[in-house]
């Protein structure tokens, strides 16, 4: 069996801050959040990183954060363009936002040869959601048509300082992603039970979910992009959902009880820095990150 490689989609970083020079540093070593992501994934068994990104960002990419691990990981790059997987497709002249999330993944189809796991580049996960989806990605690696999702509980994944927007997850049989539904402007006042689960798009993938969103992707250019030609995007939760509604796919929520973070806000760093802190003082990272793999 082929190991599963880790996919972040990191097209969009830096874009909140004007640029991924200006992104903050969240300890004193000058570490990112992706940083964490990446050391808790080689932790848990993944030898490569696959990074989605712009192509006119590649030269800062590689020098505020992929030289930096490329001798402790193995690194690859895929731009996310809007002229990828549209062929004869006519893209809209004033359109400057990425297809989505979905099309993300898609971009990367030219790089997979084994199952693989997919996160965002700017939140925090945990080491007990990378270490879950790296064992379910091999013990399920003979079903191609099962995939796994991480599911967070909903209270685990609020700002103080404003609304976050949440895949809310429908889940049957304990374990089994029956669907989901995005919700906008939740906050900590919101009327959710606790022990909701919700999505952080962690996904776990097979080679198999990339025709199926190449065969949807087709469909939302003929049928979603005339009707809002500028903003609307493609996104994993929708394809995923559809999938599920056809009978295509089963998707396992692999629950975690670890805390979701990140800088939706920018008054969310001091509470990011303090968390990540305390972590150290566990013992669960070194004071210096990457001292932890030597």
């Amino acid at each position: 069996m082929k190991k599963p490689v880790l996919v972040i989609m990191a097209a969009g970083m830096g874009s909140r801050y004007g640029g991924l020079k200006q992104i903050d540093p969240i300890d004193s070593y000058g570490n990112l959040i992706i940083d964490f992501s990446i050391f808790d994934a080689i932790k848990a068994g993944f030898e490569k990183v696959i990074f989605i990104i712009k192509k006119d960002m590649e030269a800062d990419f590689k020098e505020c954060i992929g030289n930096r691990i490329s001798h402790i990981v193995e690194t690859a790059y895929v731009h996310q363009e809007l002229s990828g997987d549209t062929e004869s497709f006519s893209i809209p002249g004033n359109r400057t936002k990425p297809w989505g999330t979905a099309h993300a993944v898609l971009s990367c189809a030219g790089l997979i040869a084994s199952p693989f796991a997919v996160i965002n580049a700017d939140d925090y996960y945990g080491q007990s959601a990378f270490a879950s989806i790296y064992q379910e990605l091999c013990s399920t690696a003979d079903i191609p048509a099962q995939h796994a999702m991480v599911g967070y509980l909903l209270e685990h994944t609020l700002t103080e300082y404003g609304y976050v927007s949440r895949g809310v997850c429908e889940i049957e049989n304990n374990c089994w992603l029956k669907g989901m539904e995005e919700h906008t402007k939740i906050n900590k006042n919101n009327n959710f039970p606790k022990g909701t689960v919700v999505s952080m798009n962690m996904w776990g993938f097979k080679e198999s979910i990339l025709p199926e969103l190449k065969e949807q992707f087709h469909t939302f250019l003929m049928v979603e992009v005339p009707k809002n030609p500028t903003s609307c995007e493609f996104f994993l939760p929708s394809a995923i959902t559809h999938l599920l509604q056809t009978g295509k796919t089963c998707v396992k929520v692999l629950e975690s009880n670890d805390h979701w973070y990140g800088v939706t806000y920018k008054e969310d760093k001091p509470r990011v820095m303090a968390a990540i802190q305390s972590l150290k003082e566990k013992g669960i990272y070194s004071a210096n990150l990457w001292e932890g793999l030597s």
